[in-house]
């Protein structure tokens, strides 16, 4: 399997190379097979990508609104069309089935590239009567966005960042984490089949140095990151530096809280996909899930026998559920915090061992009677490794639920409707839902609150952090003035 890019880069609307970058290889996880080798971006790569987002900016903004979304309307089409091919790169870059990635990834970057195509032309704003005189306001773009990608949704992060960036007339220069670069560089070349300016949307690749070299440029207007907690504190602090514009969407350690009365099916389904969907790599996933006591027999009985019907393999067969981990390495921390919830007293219910004779797979693993303090319970472990956790009084679980520095996401499942408004209202999480888990359209805002992040991705909330405001005074008497 081969999946070589024309090159490592994408600058100025075209493809570039430096091979004085350190090199790096991407890794099929299913098979340990190299399936790609690029180099990171040198000083000079950097400076010519910020120097074409920098130079190609102000006419874009220039624009009609309606003439950007048209562009990024045609990139949306493009990516539909090329749905399996995007699918099967994606796959063989992160090691996810192709029956995800086939409806999650790169249809959901579509879906953000026409949404905010549709939403750029709507943009206006105020004017405000102040008697004689009055004032207006006027949506501005920011300038030049980097933005700096995680390694579970490759091309679905770089769509979600880069949309409602070029939608309200700015500029990006993209860094997809060094352990899935390809896709980002796919996008890339399609928003330039669409008609794209040259400049516009720029992918640089490499580690933690060539990101903090990207956000600490005085050339960048505003910094966008999906990662873990840790590297959000880091780059947070360097954006604050430069007092740039910034938003975070970090990780989480989510609360699943499902009563009594919930339907017994579904709480089990959402919490398998809140789980083990993507082999457990997403940051919203509600790892620890609270189950009132009087279900929870019924809910780990019924929760072994669907997840030994989960069927592993190769991702690129239709019929596989879940493949590997993303790398070898995240397959090792994992299985290191399964073998430290069975030291610490968890009972494991399913999985909890490395499949098969290559490649990084791990079985759907469940532990049930965890305590709030387990490590299992406190950290993010990034893994198809879920948490059971008993309780017994609705104040109870809400105090527990909120017992974490995460406020990512969280979930409720109950019949009682009256109840499942007052404990979202309660739970402190930037996503939350109801009878369901981990939907996240476009069309809704998405983010958390304390360490998981700050600001939002996708729905109108996105203009806030993608535009800035400047207010005007328009004087239409005489000054007057007292001396």
């Amino acid at each position: 399997m081969r999946a070589q890019p024309q090159a490592s880069h994408f600058v100025a609307g075209a493809w570039a190379e430096d091979r004085a970058g350190a090199a790096f290889e991407s890794v099929h996880s299913a098979t340990g097979e190299v399936i790609a080798r690029l180099h990171e971006a040198t000083p000079a790569i950097l400076d010519r990508a910020l120097d074409a987002a920098r130079a190609a900016q102000p006419a874009w903004a220039a624009l009609a609104p309606v003439e950007r979304g048209r562009i990024l309307r045609r990139a949306a089409d493009l990516m539909r069309a090329r749905n399996r091919e995007l699918s099967v790169l994606e796959t063989l870059d992160t090691g996810k089935p192709l029956q995800e990635t086939l409806v999650a990834d790169a249809a959901s970057g579509a879906d953000a590239l026409e949404y905010f195509a549709g939403y750029a032309p709507t943009v206006t704003g105020q004017t405000i009567p102040l008697g004689g005189d009055m004032a207006y306001t006027l949506r501005e773009p920011l300038g030049v966005c980097a933005g700096i990608g995680a390694w579970n949704y490759p091309i679905q992060i770089a769509a979600w960042k880069a949309a409602p960036a070029l939608a309200f007339g700015n500029a990006v220069v993209f860094k997809p984490s060094e352990v899935t670069p390809l896709s980002a560089l796919a996008l890339a070349e399609i928003l330039a089949e669409a008609g794209l300016p040259a400049g516009l949307f720029n992918v640089v690749q490499g580690g933690g140095a060539v990101g903090s070299a990207l956000v600490g440029d005085a050339r960048v207007n505003k910094v966008s990151l999906t990662g873990s907690v840790p590297t959000g504190r880091k780059v947070y602090a360097q954006a604050a530096e430069g007092i740039k514009a910034a938003t975070m969407e970090l990780g989480g350690k989510s609360p699943l809280i499902i009563f009594d009365d919930a339907d017994l099916e579904n709480a089990v389904g959402a919490a398998m996909l809140g789980n083990f969907y993507s082999s457990g790599q997403i940051c919203s996933n509600g790892t620890r899930v609270f189950v009132q006591r009087g279900l929870r027999d019924a809910f780990l009985g019924r929760l072994a026998e669907r997840a030994a019907t989960i069927t592993l393999g190769a991702p690129l067969d239709e019929a596989t559920q879940m493949g590997p981990l993303v790398s070898a390495a995240q397959a090792e921390r994992v299985l290191g915090y399964i073998t430290q919830g069975r030291a610490e007293g968890a009972r494991l219910v399913c999985g909890g061992a490395r499949v098969g004779e290559t490649g990084a797979f791990v079985a759907p693993t469940v532990f049930a009677d965890v305590t709030d303090e387990m490590v299992i319970a406190r950290e993010e472990i990034f893994g198809p490794v879920m948490a059971v956790l008993d309780f017994d009084t609705e104040e109870e679980v809400i105090a527990r639920a909120n017992a974490t520095e995460y406020g990512l996401s969280a979930g409720v499942f109950t019949r009682d409707l009256a109840r499942a408004h007052r404990v979202v209202a309660r739970l402190e999480a930037g996503t939350c839902w109801i009878n369901a888990y981990n939907l996240t359209p476009v069309e809704m805002p998405f983010g958390g609150v304390k360490a998981s992040g700050v600001g939002r991705e996708n729905g109108h909330a996105a203009l806030e952090h993608y535009t800035r405001i400047k207010s005007v005074y328009l004087g239409l008497g005489d000054v007057d003035a007292p001396y």
